[in-house]
């Protein structure tokens, strides 16, 4: 691993540990020449599934999309990052775990919107409102009143 800081190819691991449920690992490294410190996360490579858009054009599975997804939904709002990276653990374990293919983007954004309840009505919310496209004040109002009758427990 080169260092991010001199570009010396020679690092050492401080520290080990899993993070999102045991998928991913972190690891703290040292820069042999400069002493710089740094964090890499390491993950197993797997085939994920195609997505397919609504107008049915088919794209690869883009963790980036999804991760700023989820940030933008969840800006400002009392989230810690780790919260963010258990909930896109559960997002990459539910579509590798689906066995499919392909997976229509409305089922992928739903299941966001599952790990956004959870995680912050506000930004549920907020994701909804983008994703279902609301036209008004009223779709607003009918989705926190959905949030209402059922909540998280």
């Amino acid at each position: 691993m080169h260092c991010p800081f001199c570009r010396a190819i020679d690092t050492k691991v401080i520290d080990s540990r899993l993070v999102g449920e045991g998928y991913q690992v972190r690891r703290r490294r040292e820069c042999l020449d400069c002493e710089e410190r740094f964090t890499t996360y390491e993950r197993a490579e797997l085939s994920l599934p195609t997505i397919i858009k609504n107008d049915g054009t088919r794209v690869p599975f883009n963790e980036e999309k999804l991760r700023a997804g989820l940030q933008r939904a969840l800006e400002k709002r009392p989230v810690s990052a780790e919260q963010v990276e258990i909930a896109i653990s559960h997002l990459f374990h539910r579509v590798r775990a689906s066995g499919e293919r392909e997976v229509p983007s409305r089922t992928l954004g739903d299941w966001v919107m599952e790990e956004l309840r959870e995680l912050d009505q506000v930004a549920y919310v907020r994701f909804a409102s983008v994703y279902r496209s609301f036209q008004d004040i009223n779709e607003f109002r009918d989705e926190i009143a959905r949030l209402e009758k059922n909540p998280v427990e």
